[in-house]
């Protein structure tokens, strides 16, 4: 019987007249990667929100590793990681100091925190960076750092928003290695994209649009109601082939990945 770390029943988000999220109903079962695939603006941010407790729903039942959500947030709060849209650590602090607050918050003891850090040094390729003041550093470095914080306290259930959304191709196929090896040590995983590549990794996606699920399931199997084909294609010049063919009308989608 299938275990989930998620399960949202009929969930509305509305911000006065406007309903952000309408009628969301998913179950995310226990160590998958489920992948939210839309647009911008589509509800993927509000829906994570909403998941992990920061707002509360204006209708319908949330549970998040077996708490009532928003209720049990604080509960939650320890069992879970979040890697926002936005880089959200700070930058006047060097890497190793960064991890250690993020330790402190969740209550890793001295020997413990001193050995996690480590781990997280080598494990996401920081360890040469650990006094690197983290203005200095660039976009790829920063996203390690941030997946190196979610997870300093091994959470259950990890929550990345556009993850990929600043990084070079390079970086976010590397970024995605890491994730397939955190899924594979028992971590839940459930990541917003709107580059049909990485949803085509995900082993179930929900495709949302105008705050609502149009579809859900294995990727290849959407892909096939929706008479969607990926193609790989190898040239020089990525960057200006991409372009080109994002222009044409039977391309719905184009992602460089070198």
């Amino acid at each position: 019987m299938t275990e989930y770390a998620i399960q949202a029943q009929n969930v509305v988000k509305k911000f006065g007249d406007f309903t952000a999220i309408n009628n969301i109903t998913l179950n995310v079962p226990k160590g998958s990667i489920y992948g939210f695939l839309g647009p911008n603006g589509c509800g993927k941010s509000t829906t994570i929100r909403v998941l992990t407790g920061l707002l509360s729903p204006s209708e319908g039942s949330v549970d998040v590793l077996g708490l009532d959500i928003p209720k049990q947030s604080e509960q939650l709060r320890l069992k879970i990681g979040y890697m926002t849209q936005k880089f959200s650590l700070y930058d006047d602090l060097s890497v190793q100091e960064n991890l250690e607050f993020i330790g402190q918050i969740f209550g890793l003891s001295s020997k413990s925190l001193k050995e996690r850090i480590e781990e997280q040094l080598t494990t996401y390729g920081l360890d040469q960076l650990r006094k690197q003041r983290v203005s200095g550093m660039s976009g790829g470095q920063k996203q390690r750092l941030s997946l190196a914080a979610a997870t300093m306290h091994k959470p259950e259930l990890l929550f990345l928003d556009e993850p990929t959304s600043a990084v070079d191709p390079e970086n976010r196929r590397d970024f995605w290695e890491q994730l397939f090896d955190l899924c594979d040590q028992g971590t839940t995983i459930l990541v917003t994209t709107h580059y049909m590549d990485e949803a085509e990794r995900c082993h179930r996606l929900a495709i949302m649009e105008s705050g609502e699920i149009r579809a859900d399931g294995e990727p290849e199997q959407l892909m096939e109601q929706m008479g969607v084909n990926i193609i790989e294609v190898k040239a020089d010049k990525l960057r200006e082939l991409k372009e080109k063919l994002i222009q044409r009308d039977e391309v719905r989608s184009a992602a460089q990945l070198g």
